[in-house]
């Protein structure tokens, strides 16, 4: 009786033990199942341009080992990444060049974009080299643009994605506005140049925030994490006019860093 009561309690000890291996194990499976098929794609500010750290293989897309894809990937190594975010991308950009990595089993996509359609670029050189007069006028045209145009083309990009990658979450990144008012600054724009940059970064998320809404897609705002972090505070996390020329108005690495990939993170 000794014996077998001995033998019923090591048969039910190894069977706990047993249980509870095989409880982790499909627990690690299930972890390694559930991790993420990532897609990052965009413009610049999802490239990581002005954070440095470019991979040579990018050529002109300028895709750092900074920006906040590719510090997300390295952090929660998932399934797999691919990284197709190339500076100077628009809306038409993304749907002809950057979705082949998408399919049915695309999990995650991240995705920054429609400040070129609005021309950042234009805008920004003008204010810089034009009067104030140019400058804002160049501004309205932007937001103008941002109101009528705008919508439609990120319909088109948000469907494609969607098309796709159907069971994607998708996380639609936002941009931060570019100027701390009443800052240090003691040169360079007028501070009603900067506000006016600030209302177009503004225009620019919410109409991308609604149409990222519209579409069931999470929309990450950085201007946030930005805040106290613009150019013209004391801490700047966005470049100013810098060389090279591309980097200007753009991301540093803490940027990318602070100022993206906590909102990426969280809304992953």
């Amino acid at each position: 009786m000794k014996l077998s009561r001995f033998a019923a309690v090591m048969s039910a000890t190894l069977l706990t033990a047993a249980l509870a291996f095989t409880g982790t194990g499909a627990a690690h499976s299930a972890e390694l199942a559930a991790a993420p098929n990532y897609v990052a794609l965009g413009d610049s500010y999802s490239s990581g341009v002005g954070a440095g750290s470019y991979d040579s293989g990018s050529g002109a897309c300028k895709r750092s080992t900074k920006s906040y894809p590719a510090l997300w990937a390295a952090a929660h190594a998932p399934a797999s990444f691919s990284f197709t975010a190339c500076s100077g991308a628009r809306t038409g950009d993304v749907v002809a060049g950057q979705l082949s990595p998408l399919n049915s089993a695309t999990s995650l996509v991240s995705i920054s974009i429609g400040g070129n359609d609005a021309g950042f670029a234009d805008v920004m050189t003008t204010c810089v080299f034009h009067s104030e007069s140019t400058c804002l006028q160049r501004v309205e045209q932007a937001r103008a643009y941002v109101a009528t145009t705008l919508p439609g083309k990120l319909d088109e990009v948000y469907s494609a994605i969607a098309s796709k990658a159907p069971a994607a979450h998708v996380v639609v990144l936002g941009y931060p506005r570019l100027y701390k008012l009443n800052g240090s600054c003691i040169a360079g724009l007028s501070e009603r140049e900067r506000a006016a940059l600030n209302a177009a970064s503004d225009d620019l998320n919410t109409t991308i925030a609604k149409r990222a809404a519209d579409h069931g897609f999470t929309f990450g705002d950085v201007t946030t994490t930005f805040a106290g972090h613009e150019i013209c505070s004391n801490d700047s996390w966005i470049h100013s006019v810098t060389w090279p020329v591309e980097n200007s108005y753009h991301p540093k690495a803490a940027g990318q860093s602070g100022g993206y990939l906590p909102v990426f993170a969280s809304a992953a």
